[in-house]
């Protein structure tokens, strides 16, 4: 099925795994495709934005919904700046210093392969079938797209509820941009 996959669709799937990396997860989830769409600049993504969708924006709301911040915010209240502790150990100690000893569970080593949710796996299935609905030879970003809201749940359609998206427009917006 990959090599079906456009340079910008293969990009989403290998940003999907940066992201779940950035952000510290031990799975490749909606989000993080939803995520790596947002990291590019694609017509598809230029939909994603006119919808209020940014990179930022979803990362924050992803945060925010899997309590990643709960323990920057409690030692912020403390007068601890955990992003100025972060610098001050990587300049002594090197990069990532601070990553290899202190992982979440559930959190892939570096440089481990993290694997994809079912739901992940099910949205690229779904890309596949999008893609052959509309007759493309290929899969392009955008199929990826419509294969998140196609499955119609997970973390990325919570943010799109969340955001008051009207995920039926989105989807007739994205299938007018990957036809043209």
């Amino acid at each position: 099925m990959f090599e079906r996959f456009t340079t910008e669709a293969r990009q989403t799937v290998v940003g999907a795994q940066t992201e779940a990396r950035r952000l510290r997860h031990g799975w490749i989830g909606t989000e993080h495709l939803l995520l790596a769409l947002l990291a590019q600049e694609t017509p598809s993504t230029a939909v994603l934005v006119r919808y209020g969708l940014t990179h930022d924006t979803v990362a924050e709301s992803v945060s925010a919904h899997r309590g990643d911040d709960l323990d920057a915010d409690a030692l912020s209240a403390l007068g601890i700046d955990l992003d100025a502790v972060r610098d001050s150990v990587e300049a002594s100690f090197g990069p990532g210093a601070l990553d290899a000893p202190a992982r979440k569970p559930g959190c892939a080593e570096p440089g481990k392969h993290i694997p994809f949710s079912p739901r992940a796996k099910k949205v690229l299935e779904l890309s596949l079938r999008e893609a052959l609905a509309m007759k493309s030879r290929s899969i392009r970003d955008g199929h990826i797209a419509l294969g998140l809201l196609r499955e119609g749940d997970g973390m990325a359609m919570t943010v799109l509820a969340d955001r008051g998206v009207d995920t039926a427009e989105l989807r007739r917006e994205l299938t007018v941009a990957l036809r043209s």
